[in-house]
């Protein structure tokens, strides 16, 4: 047995000789003692301590078996892999957010009645008659500006589904000013599992960056519907911080705490800076939104929140195995006029479309420089499991096509301990 190729050490200076060893292919993470992991180095360990270690994945059989594991990990789906689709009802929306990132292309375009019920059909003869589950995200604009059409596709799907036996579920990204309590509990029988909602800081904050249509702001309105529904509907907040606005953002988790917003059944909480909008060629500075992972000021603010979140109560995620939705066959975005993407934001760059329900999927792989990762240098990264070659639309955003990877080495080099260590000390149970 050999050490991982996919792990980070990091020694303990306030134990001297010990040694935090985490795994990024396993998310595991142990302690051990400079011996024993020198002992792990040579192949000198004892049956019991090599049988642990290799349990919690610290330990391969084969490093070149692993890196090629990596390499071919989603040319196979496993077995039971759910269809992931990320519906496009619309692209207009009842909030004027100036950093929106699909202010290049929204309007008053909706999906017609047509193109959703050939969505069902072909969901339900390419998936769902084949045993596939399906999860789709609704998605806008703001969605439930179509809430009939989230009722005419989850309807005959959830029925389809339940005779088939397969599951069907549905979650929303929505900004949250419509999703009142009568909303919600609709949407649950219909098949609602979690909702995305957007509260960008405390509301001088927020009622700034995310108003209403009207200039009216929008922070009371989503933070009652947030108390109103949170008990009966997993939700993941988060909100869009700059430079200059990112240590007011705890404000607004106090705020929350205030309203008796119980921390636990409020689901996960993960910031995000701006980044620019979609569509746009070239990007002259960071105020107007972030290209990179790297900037000194955004992996202090990145970290800085997440500790800020977790002090509260609130829990982050933390790192695992995750890939951009561009790998992932099963996973796609399914535009307003039936048009397919790899990810709403190509919905900027008639380049980047893949087909439609009409034609069928096309091959991207060119398009789409699928194995821009597949090599040495990245196969040999510790961070390759919570990478896989990054964001694409961010490496869309800087060169104007997706000619390489989005690395994220400095910006773990300077976090990820940091990140281990925080959750150690505030979700030790989730490690």
């Amino acid at each position: 047995m050999q050490l991982s190729n996919y792990l980070k050490i990091f020694p303990c200076p306030e134990q001297p000789g010990m040694n935090l060893v985490y795994s990024t292919l396993r998310s595991s993470v142990v302690q051990l003692p400079d011996d024993l992991l020198e002992a792990a180095r040579n192949g000198a360990l004892d049956d019991e301590d090599r049988d642990v270690l290799a349990r919690i994945g610290i330990l391969t059989a084969d490093r070149a078996a692993e890196q090629e594991h990596l390499r071919t990990i989603f040319a196979v789906p496993r077995p039971g892999t759910p269809f992931n689709a990320i519906v496009v009802l619309n692209l207009d929306c009842n909030l004027a957010c100036p950093y929106c990132y699909e202010d290049q292309f929204r309007g008053k375009h909706y999906m017609s009645e047509a193109t959703a019920a050939l969505l069902v059909e072909t969901i339900l003869r390419e998936r769902v008659e084949k045993g596939q589950p399906v999860k789709l995200t609704f998605y806008g604009g703001e969605p439930l500006l179509s809430l009939d059409l989230i009722r005419a596709i989850s309807v005959p799907l959830r029925e389809a589904a339940l005779v088939k036996g397969v599951s069907f579920s549905f979650s929303l990204v929505t900004n949250g000013t419509l999703l009142n309590r009568a909303c919600a509990e609709e949407l649950v029988a219909l098949g609602l599992a979690g909702a995305k909602i957007t509260l960008d800081g405390p509301a001088e904050l927020h009622n700034v960056s995310r108003p209403f249509v009207s200039g009216n702001g929008s922070y009371e309105a989503i933070i009652r519907n947030v108390r109103d529904v949170y008990d009966i509907v997993p939700l993941q907040l988060g909100g869009n911080f700059t430079q200059y606005n990112y240590r007011d953002f705890p404000r607004m988790l106090d705020d929350l705490l205030e309203r008796g917003i119980d921390p636990a059944k409020a689901g996960i909480v993960q910031f995000a800076p701006v980044i620019p909008k979609s569509g746009e060629k070239m990007v002259t500075d960071f105020n107007t939104g972030c290209t990179c992972s790297y900037e000194p000021w955004l992996m202090e603010a990145s970290v800085w929140l997440r500790e800020e979140t977790l002090k509260r109560g609130f829990p982050a995620p933390k790192p695992k195995l995750s890939v951009c939705m561009v790998e992932l066959e099963h996973d796609l975005v399914i535009g307003i006029d039936g048009s397919y993407y790899k990810c709403p934001a190509f919905m900027a760059y008639p380049e980047l479309r893949i087909g439609s329900l009409s034609e069928g999927i096309a091959d991207y792989r060119e398009s789409h420089n699928m194995d821009v990762w597949k090599k040495e240098e990245c196969l040999s990264c510790a961070y390759l499991p919570i990478c896989f070659g990054g964001c694409r639309q961010l490496t869309l955003l800087r060169n104007g096509t997706i000619d390489e990877v989005d690395c994220r080495r400095e910006y773990y080099d300077t976090v990820l301990e940091r990140i281990v260590r925080q959750d150690l000390e505030y979700q030790r149970s989730k490690l």
